[in-house]
C-alpha cells in the first residue's frame, strides 16, 4: 500500500505541467563565444537551483560548479551562480532582472566576476 502511494505521488509529479511545479531543479548550460570566426572558449555551468513565486513575481536562485574551457588552454573549475526575478507590468508586458557571478581561477573572492541584465518582454 505504501509503495503504491509513493508510486502514485511520483507519477503525479512527473506528469504534472511544468509551470505548476515550483521548487528545486538542475540546470546545465553551456555558453560558447567567438570573436568573428575565432572560437575563444566555453563555460559550462552545472547548477542546482530553486524557483518560486512571491505574489505575482517569479524568482530563481542557482549555483554550482562551472567548467571553463578557454581555447588553447587547460580547462579550469570555478563556482558560478545567478539569481533573477520577473514581474508582470501589464497583461502583455513583463520586466526581469538577473545578477550572476563566477569565481576567478585561483582566488575565490579576490577577482569575482559579476554580471547583470535587465529587460522587458512584450507578448503579442
Amino acid at each position: 500500500m505504501f509503495k503504491t502511494t509513493i508510486a502514485a505521488a511520483a507519477a503525479a509529479v512527473a506528469f504534472a505541467p511544468a509551470a505548476a511545479l515550483a521548487g528545486p531543479y538542475v540546470n546545465v548550460e553551456a555558453n560558447a563565444s567567438w570573436a568573428g570566426d575565432d572560437y575563444t572558449g566555453a563555460t559550462t555551468d552545472i547548477h542546482v537551483g530553486y524557483e518560486g513565486t512571491v505574489g505575482a513575481a517569479g524568482y530563481y536562485v542557482q549555483a554550482g560548479p562551472a567548467i571553463v574551457a578557454a581555447d588553447g588552454a587547460e580547462n579550469s573549475s570555478r563556482i558560478s551562480g545567478k539569481a533573477g526575478i520577473g514581474v508582470p507590468v501589464t497583461d502583455a508586458l513583463s520586466a526581469y532582472g538577473e545578477l550572476s557571478f563566477i569565481t576567478a581561477e585561483d582566488e575565490f573572492l579576490d577577482d569575482l566576476g559579476v554580471g547583470g541584465k535587465l529587460g522587458v518582454k512584450y507578448n503579442f
